[in-house]
């Protein structure tokens, strides 16, 4: 055996904020663009606990244009005096060391969203620079850093009519994959932070584009659940409550606000102190159990479920559900499941949620008997229509239909069995899928080629999914199933292409696969393998050689280099039909020239209100959208 050279000087102690630097994604989730964006929440998380605190009412951020970020408060400040036993400033502290923060005394900050403590110590850490102005007493203050090291000290540099914190950074390119700010990210944040906070007003900048936005809203998580209603038919009036209750552990004051739409999805936002928890946690199980209870009690009372019939599950209910569930509590008493906060693991939370809201929904039930018959409604379809889809899916299920034993005929499946080497491109028409399948690398790459239309699924039940030739074949080919089925471990390919024609049709149709992979296949758009192809428009010839360009305007560009005498031929592309093999393989299919545009999705709020007001079947909202964008749109792009 060979001898070990394991000793203590093997053993490394990252002193300061090193660890942070050394392993970000234990700090804040990833290193790409959503780790990124989690820096300025951090930074404008302080700012917000302030304002929820009763010290400030006006929060600025401004994307400034060498990129870096400014996030500014009219709060107390961050302290500026000595700390007896670290002997260095509170700024310094605070930007320097972590689980260092006022948020642990809860009597400095009540509900907060942070702390652990690392928020603005490892956003300085991951910064090239940040510099933190401070306002106090009259006097200003700045202290500056580099790669969360401070480059210099607090230091008095003039008078400040305002109190608050400045803190301005830029991140480190070296640790993220990218550092361009995403504005209708940011955007959509402090919305939900205005809406979270009733009375704080965000002021949003974009030096880079002039961009300006801001939000005041009064009416809290009521008027976020109209939002995000806004383009749909709802069946009834927002049901609200607000309540303080006691737990074992601490009071926990309690927000719920929720609508029935007509429609068939189910959007619930849940936060925790002006966190959102995505994950969801003890808070949403609560919510969910309350209405379910509630819901099925108010049935049996007015006889509308006959004694010994099946009551609703939670399928049932999430069917034109919008909710928010909110709640706060002592920053101090809060258990999260990681660094990061996503989910909400507090168990006495669960219990009070249920109470709160079951006697609150008992109450609405009896004084608003309108709107109480109408969820009914909206429920008694979702479960008929659930018990018609398992039957149609079993149905088919028990023919073998959706196995993967039987692939479909028209595809044609790669050599690779392994899902991360496959992708599985999704070609519209036959003659186009010709061309695919002789262009293709069969070692990794299938092609299934659907001629035309397909269903819109945005108002489509499952069971009319599964009866649709087109995507039971899709379905079968993707292997993972659908609906209580999926299992994503099952997954045959790791890239699924849609490729279309680049023309309005193909646009169209790239539109109603997108609809039915994000309203149906949520998981696979989640985890990243959806993916659209770009095929190009023209292919220019001159003296023999060809390039390939895929815009108007690039078009414009290219046939302006070759100069006004020289002989082109420029070859318009209608259909991927019209390419040749070598010439799809060449542009669309060769991983090594082609252009792919990774489907993603950052606000899924705003991702499921443009699905809804595209393919839904309100058309005023969509002849908005389209007239607002008519004088700048290419119907060739």
């Amino acid at each position: 055996m060979a001898k070990s050279n394991y000793t203590a000087e093997n053993i490394q102690v990252l002193e300061g904020l090193e660890p942070v630097r050394k392993r970000p994604g234990m700090y804040i989730g990833s290193t790409d663009e959503k780790g990124l964006h989690h820096l300025f929440k951090e930074i404008v998380d302080n700012s917000v606990d302030e304002a929820l605190v009763g010290f400030g009412k006006k929060i600025f951020v401004t994307i400034n244009k060498d990129g870096s970020l400014t996030v500014e408060d009219h709060g107390r400040g961050i302290p500026t005096d000595i700390n007896p036993k670290y002997k260095v400033s509170g700024v310094e502290l605070a930007m320097t060391k972590l689980h260092a923060g006022g948020k642990f005394d809860a009597k400095a900050y009540a509900k907060s969203g942070g702390l652990h403590g690392v928020g603005a110590a490892a956003a300085n850490a991951l910064s090239t620079w940040m510099i933190v102005e401070v306002g106090q007493g009259g006097k200003l203050f700045r202290q500056s850093y580099k790669k969360g090291i401070p480059d210099t000290l607090l230091k008095e540099v003039g008078k400040s009519q305002q109190s608050g914190t400045k803190t301005t950074f830029l991140p480190d390119k070296e640790i993220f994959s990218t550092i361009e700010w995403d504005f209708n990210l940011i955007k959509n944040e402090l919305r939900n932070w205005a809406y979270l906070v009733p009375g704080l007003l965000f002021n949003l900048k974009d030096e880079r584009t002039r961009e300006e936005f801001n939000f005041y809203f009064e009416g809290g998580i009521k008027a976020l659940v109209a939002h995000l209603n806004v383009n749909k038919q709802v069946v009834s009036d927002v049901f609200y409550v607000s309540r303080e209750v006691e737990t074992t552990v601490a009071p926990v004051g309690i927000e719920v606000a929720m609508q029935y739409n007509d429609d068939f999805g189910e959007r619930l936002e849940s936060f925790v102190n002006i966190i959102e928890t995505p994950d969801g946690g003890t808070h949403v199980a609560g919510f969910r159990s309350a209405l379910t209870r509630s819901i099925n009690d108010y049935g049996k009372k007015i006889g509308a479920i006959k004694e010994g019939q099946e009551s609703f599950i939670g399928d049932d209910l999430r069917e034109g559900l919008t909710a928010v569930v909110y709640v706060k509590m002592a920053a101090d008493k809060l258990q999260f499941e990681s660094q990061t906060k996503t989910k909400l693991n507090n168990a006495e939370i669960n219990p009070a949620v249920a109470g709160v809201v079951k006697e609150a929904l008992d109450t609405y039930f009896e004084e608003n008997p309108r709107d109480g018959r109408a969820i009914l409604e909206k429920v008694f379809l979702a479960a008929k229509a659930r018990l018609a889809a398992r039957a149609a899916k079993d149905a088919v299920i028990r023919k073998g239909a959706l196995e993967g034993s039987a692939l479909p005929g028209k595809l044609a499946d790669c050599q690779s069995r392994d899902p991360a080497q496959s992708e599985l491109f999704i070609v519209e028409g036959d003659s186009a899928g010709g061309s695919a399948k002789q262009g293709r690398d069969r070692k990794f790459q299938a092609i299934l080629p659907l001629f035309g239309k397909v269903l819109n699924t945005e108002r489509a039940r499952i069971d009319q999914i599964v009866d649709s030739d087109k995507f039971k074949s899709l379905i079968i080919a993707i292997g993972a199933g659908i609906s209580d089925q999926f299992n994503i471990d099952k997954l045959r390919y790791h890239r699924i292409i849609i490729m279309a024609d680049a023309d309005v049709d193909g646009a169209h149709i790239m539109c109603l696969y997108l609809t039915f992979l994000y309203r149906h296949l949520r998981p696979l758009v989640d985890a990243g393998y959806v993916y659209v192809a770009l095929p190009p428009l023209y292919k220019i010839t001159a003296k023999g050689a060809s390039r390939y360009v895929y815009t108007e305007e690039e078009k414009t560009r290219a046939v302006a280099e070759y100069g006004a005498g020289a002989k082109l031929d420029v070859q318009r592309y209608k259909g991927l039909g019209e390419m040749n093999a070598a010439e799809l393989w060449e542009t669309t299919l060769n991983p090594a020239n082609r252009i792919l545009k990774q489907i993603t999705i950052a606000d899924a709020a705003h991702a499921d209100e443009t699905f809804t007001m595209l393919m839904g079947d309100e058309v005023p909202p969509r002849k908005r959208f389209i007239q607002s964008r008519a004088k700048t749109a290419n119907l060739d792009i």
